[in-house]
This record gives structure tokens, sequence and C-alpha cells, in this order.
């Protein structure tokens, strides 16, 4: 196939029934990929329509292929300055489709999320995405953080046009039919477990061998650095994880570390508890 217009209908195609499992986004990721020398940018335009017009299920469905998107590409070209550094050959292809992404990242966060109650559901789905890029350098930080306060001024906003543009709003909003929800959920599932799959995937030095072409295994966010800026890359990415899913110090907390204390050192006993004129409990300990 060599005619950009049939690349460009066969795209849209692909496109139109994308859904939220892998198989159908690594289908239409696959396709971006292979022709992105000769039509990287017809196929962009074809991106950013779809995500303009599209249902707001669909909108998502754009959102996490771009996701998929970006960390190939970042694959791709990790793969190709591998070969480079063993050839004299020339860097054609920089960061593919993540300078498209970078570029018009406020217009698609805009489509994916609009403004109003039809936009709500797309909301915090789009927010993991923008951390998750924002954590792993897959966009410019300071670039998702802007898109980021914006969403948030969303919510901090006041609401004055909601008593007088409640009717109208509420008839050129559409409504999701019942197969469209239960469609949403499904597909709500999928993409969550996805996320949790990647979750803990962490950086790989780029010192050990040559990473494979488009492998699912390793993060395509992780480009070429020096020794020092990975390790330090992969140290804040863990403590990211770890700060997420660790609650704050609590009662519960304070009973464990006695527990574990008391198992540590057996030969300290605890004789009981006395209260201080200030209220403060103070406890007798066995040296001998």
């Amino acid at each position: 196939m060599h005619d950009p217009f049939e690349v460009r209908m066969q795209f849209l195609g692909l496109i139109r029934k994308l859904n939220a499992s892998q198989q159908s986004i690594q289908k239409v990721v696959g396709f971006a990929l292979k022709y992105f020398s000769r039509c990287g940018e017809d196929l962009w335009e074809c991106i950013i329509e779809e995500c303009q017009k599209g249902s707001i299920n669909h909108r998502i469905n754009i959102l996490y292929f771009l996701d998929s998107l970006c960390e190939t590409s970042l694959l791709a070209k990790a793969h190709q300055l591998l070969e480079q550094s063993s050839s004299s050959t020339k860097q054609v292809n920089d960061g593919l489709y993540v300078d498209y992404v970078s570029r018009d990242l406020t217009q698609i966060v805009e489509c994916v999320v609009p403004v109003g109650r039809q936009g709500l559901p797309n909301l915090p789905s789009t927010k993991q995405i923008l951390e998750n890029w924002r954590t792993k350098r897959i966009i410019e930080p300071q670039k998702v953080d802007e898109v980021l306060s914006l969403l948030s001024s969303r919510d901090s906003a006041p609401d004055t046009t909601s008593t007088s543009a409640a009717p109208s709003a509420a008839k050129s909003e559409p409504h999701l039919s019942r197969g469209e929800i239960f469609k949403r959920i499904e597909e709500d599932r999928e993409r969550h477990k996805r996320l949790r799959e990647r979750r803990w995937v962490q950086a790989q030095p780029h010192s050990g061998p040559a990473l494979p072409s488009y492998s699912t295994s390793t993060l395509a966010s992780f480009l070429p650095l020096s020794d020092t800026e990975n390790a330090e890359l992969a140290l804040d990415i863990e403590f990211e994880n770890e700060w997420e899913a660790t609650s704050d110090w609590n009662e519960d907390d304070v009973e464990a570390t006695a527990e574990e204390s008391e198992l540590c050192h057996p030969h300290l006993k605890r004789k009981g508890f006395t209260n201080d004129e200030d209220g403060e409990q103070e406890m007798d300990i066995d040296l001998s």
C-alpha cells in the first residue's frame, strides 16, 4: 500500500473500530508506526479529527491508544539509537508520535474531557494517564502540570451558570444508552486492569543488551540516559509507587511497631504504664 489516501482511509477504519482491548489498541499502534515515515502527519490529523467528533466513550479509547502509541514510539526510538551506536546510520524519526502528542496535548485533553457533565466520566482516567506520563517522563512534566492544573481549575471554578444554563445544557449534552453504559463499565474494567499491571514495571538499564523492537515487557518511556540519571529515575518511580500505596501513620502502626519491637528484643519486658503530670503515658522497662 503506497497511496497516502488508501493509508488514511484504512487507518480511519481501524481507529473507528478501536476499543479498550489490547489487541485492538496494538493493531492501530502497529499500523500508525508502520506508515509514520510517509504519512505520519496525515495519520495524526485523523487521530485529532476522531478525537473531536467521536463519542465520549470513543474519545477515552483514543487517549488510551495514544498512551500505548507514545510508549511504543519511544521503544522504537530507543531501538533506533542502539542501532545507530553500532553503525553510522542517521536518525530520522526523533520521537515519532510523542512530539505530536506533546505539541497538541491541551487540545487532546479538551476533546477527551469537554467542559460540563459530559466530560466527567473521562476525567479520572485522563488524570491517571497524565500523571503516568509525568512520572515516567513520557511528556515533559511541566507541560503535563499545565494541563492538570487546567483540569483542576474546572473543579474549583464556581458554577455560576449552572442554574441558568441547566435546561439548555441538558438538551445539548447527549445521554448514553443503557448498552453504552454497560459497554463503558466493561471497558473501564479492562483499562484499570491494564494500568495496575503496568504500574510496577520499572526502568531497565540501557547499558545491558539491546532492547527488542516493540517490546511490551520494557517501558518505552525510559529514553537512553546516563547510568546516574537512569538509576535516579528508577528510584523516583519506585518511591512514587510506594508513597501512593502507603497510608498515613495511625494507631495500628504504633501497635504493630510495639509488637515488632517486643519480638526483636524479648529481654525488654513491658511492666505497665503510669501517667505523668502532663497526662502523658510512661512505660516501665525491665533492663535486667
